[in-house]
Formats: structure tokens, sequence, C-alpha cells
């Protein structure tokens, strides 16, 4: 689950913390471990929802399934009750199910999936003290061509990403490339809105932004090294940067009004490389088939 950004304290005070605070959040090889298993069951939740992907099923199912899958885990639902940013509505679902224009947080509900929709969810746990977090944009039946290449440049970018955090010093070099590959090929970043560490927390410090800016660069920036764990989770439309939240104070949507698309990943670097925890027990990590970057 994405965080916001401007609702943290403003940007330039929050970088500010975030130059403080964010060595303090590196991770040893066993608490990696340790996150792993809730990364392996985020996965396995994902795997559940997949499979009820159909047209007619509404989002409100998808989401039962989901938390019927957790409890039996005994795995905590990371996403239900948390506050949205005023404190005063809790998130009310395990998942956030996002349809078509609804770039995230999404709530479930009687709202019934439809041949040619795109949905997003997003999901995580927390298992014996650590947490998992990815999403998954799926298509629903046959989609048209300008929404399936946003699926494959979206989650193209986190590909992108996972290949750039060896061979690049901090993270804004990385945001960069995304950015820049999302734009060559027609899409557009959405701001305000990034990634985030992640531990025993599901947001910690320090932020992941998926494109560039001089502010971040000169004041949030961190290091790429063995025990930083972060979720990356690029956030693409098909022309706006920005998002709208309705009136349920969570559900945000493009203000172009088209499709976007949402994946994510927990990663965690290691000394032998990038790990990306919230993988399949095969090390499978995709949605889509993998295709040239």
């Amino acid at each position: 689950m994405d965080v916001e950004k401007h609702n943290i304290q403003g940007i330039e005070g929050h970088m500010q913390e975030q130059q403080q605070n964010h060595n303090q959040n590196l991770k040893s090889d066993a608490e990696i471990a340790l996150m792993r298993q809730a990364g392996l069951l985020t996965w396995q939740a994902h795997q559940v929802a997949a499979a009820l992907i159909r047209p007619g099923i509404t989002t409100a199912e998808i989401n039962t399934a989901m938390e019927k899958f957790m409890l039996a885990q005994q795995a905590e639902p990371l996403f239900k009750g948390v506050p949205d940013i005023t404190g005063q509505v809790p998130f009310p679902a395990v998942a956030c199910i996002s349809i078509n224009e609804q770039l995230v947080h999404g709530i479930p509900g009687p709202r019934a999936l439809r041949e040619g929709d795109v949905v997003s969810i997003d999901t995580g746990v927390r298992y014996q003290g650590w947490c998992g977090d990815a999403a998954v944009t799926h298509a629903v039946g046959q989609i048209d061509d300008t929404s399936r290449r946003l699926l494959e440049v979206t989650e193209g970018a986190l590909r992108l990403a996972i290949t750039l955090i060896p061979q690049r010093q901090y993270w804004s070099q990385v945001a960069r490339e995304m950015e820049a590959y999302v734009t060559r090929a027609g899409f557009t970043v959405v701001e305000g809105l990034v990634g985030h560490s992640i531990g025993r927390e599901m947001w910690e410090m320090p932020q992941v932004p998926n494109y560039f800016s001089l502010p971040y660069q000169a004041l949030g920036d961190f290091k790429l090294q063995p025990g930083v764990v972060i979720a990356v989770e690029p956030m693409v439309t098909m022309s706006s940067k920005r998002v709208r939240t309705l009136s349920d104070h969570w559900t945000m949507v493009a203000e172009d009004g088209r499709p976007s698309a949402h994946f994510e990943h927990t990663l965690a670097i290691t000394q032998q490389g990038v790990q990306v925890l919230t993988a399949g027990p095969d090390g499978k990590a995709w949605a889509l088939p993998e295709g040239p970057l």
C-alpha cells in the first residue's frame, strides 16, 4: 500500500526527517528471512485473488476470499483498520481493489468486474511481527491494446528497478530511470504517491518515489546497501500525474478518467543482490510474461 508523500509533513519537513532517520531501518539477514515468510503469504493471498478474476465477480467476494486465506494462515491482514489521512476513517478491508480509473485504495464492495476492465489488487500481511506488501493489476478477460501495454509498462518499470538497484548507488538514480522508461513508452508516473520502506511496520522511512525530483535528491535520498528493505510500487496512468480522492476518503482516481495500473513488490538488498520477498516459492515474481525492457 502506497503512502501519500505530501500528507506526512509537507515535502521539506518530511525530507529533513527522512534524512535524519533513514539509516536506522537496515535489516539483518535473519530479519529478512522472517520477512520472506510474510512476503510468501502475501504472494499466496494474491494467487487466491488471481484465481477469482472473471467478469461478474464482485470486489467484495474477492476480498472475502483473501481474508479467509489470511486468517487460516494465522496472518494479520495489514491494511484492515489503517486510518485515513484524517485519522478518522479506517480502511475496512484486507485488500485495496481498484478498477480502471481507480488507481489505488479502492474499497471492495458490490461492484462487479466486467469484460475489458483492469483491476488492481494491493494487499499485505503481518506474520510473526514482520510485514509483506505487494500489488498486481489484472486484465479482466480481453482488454484493449493500450490498456495491455499500460500493464506491461508498469510492471516493466518494477522489473527495471530490480535490475538497476545493484548497479546504482542511490535510490534517486533508479527512480529517474523508472520515470524515463514509463515516459518513453507514452505513459505517466503519478506524483505525490510513493513506495516506502517496510519492516515491522508497513510504512517505515525512507520513502521510495517512482519519479525524480530535486528536493528528494537533496534531502530524502538513501543509499542502496545491504539491509535495505523497500516496497517499490510504480503507479502509472495514461496521462495524469495527479489523482483525486473520492468521498469514501480512500479511493484515488486518475484525473484523466482513463485506466491506470499499479504493481508492487517488497524487495530486500542483500550481499548476494536483490531478493524479491513477495515472490512465489519458486522465485516467480511476475504477473505478465517477461518481455524486453
